[in-house]
């Protein structure tokens, strides 16, 4: 990890109104967070406190309310919440990554074909692409038989394991991940967190939710605790995990 920054989000705020009930929901209230090159940061916090919404707002699936989100490239930095959609579109598929619990995979599209896609995104040759696609498919354990079924008839687990081979095939900078492992088993849990883990020595920045304390401790170098909307801890695993904070029963495995 380098003190370069990757992305800073400043008083990030996004409220939503429930219509059929008339209520508003405060789903983040000014969040702000610098995230660096090379330093993998871990979102933990209750149900509700606002994880997700904070990395679909970076992602760009919610707009906020109020507040900027940074990508810095060197002298470069830039204003994602600024930007027209076609420039976002083009950014998430070669400077950043966000990988769901879930995978939206086109109709009647294999696990190799999606990965390479998105490979392809990254600036990588068709035959390079491939070639990653394979072997990022091969490290989580999917079997080559299944590389050319339709995505939709795959399990839960192989679809998870699908979802994290093209969010970090020839990684981008930055990678958003929203509990990548959660419909994990055992031994492909060991695997895919393998794969994270080498995200640090490529110098991916990383920003992702958790619910395993020892998946945060093994995988974080830095933990933000989030409680109704706002960041209220921020420290190392230790000092996060160890400080006696409400929100945190549902870390805990």
């Amino acid at each position: 990890m380098t003190d370069t920054p990757v992305l800073t989000v400043r008083d990030l705020s996004k409220t939503f109104t429930l219509h059929a009930i008339g209520r508003e929901v405060v789903s983040l209230r000014s969040v702000s967070l610098t995230l660096h090159a090379g330093e993998h940061l871990a979102l933990v916090g209750s149900s509700g406190a606002g994880k997700s919404s904070l990395l679909r707002c970076i992602y760009r699936n919610y707009l906020p309310d109020e507040g900027t989100v940074l990508l810095h490239d060197g002298d470069r930095t830039t204003d994602l919440t600024a930007l027209d959609d076609r420039t976002m579109v083009r950014l998430r598929g070669r400077d950043f990554g966000y990988v769901s619990q879930f995978l939206d995979a086109p109709p009647r599209q294999g696990p190799l074909k999606l990965v390479t896609n998105a490979a392809r995104r990254r600036g990588l040759s068709p035959a390079r692409a491939a070639e990653a696609a394979a072997a990022s498919l091969t490290k989580l354990g999917l079997e080559e038989r299944l590389w050319d079924v339709d995505c939709g008839v795959l399990s839960g687990g192989e679809r998870q394991r699908v979802n994290l081979a093209a969010g970090t095939v020839s990684p981008p900078r930055l990678l958003l991940l929203d509990e990548p492992v959660s419909a994990l088993d055992p031994a492909n849990r060991a695997l895919a967190l393998t794969v994270i883990e080498d995200l640090r020595h490529q110098d991916v920045s990383v920003l992702a939710i958790y619910h395993d304390l020892a998946i945060i401790r093994r995988v974080a170098g830095r933990v933000l605790l989030m409680d109704r909307g706002a960041i209220v801890a921020d420290g190392t695993p230790d000092e996060v995990l160890g400080g006696g904070h409400r929100g945190l029963e549902e870390v805990y495995a």
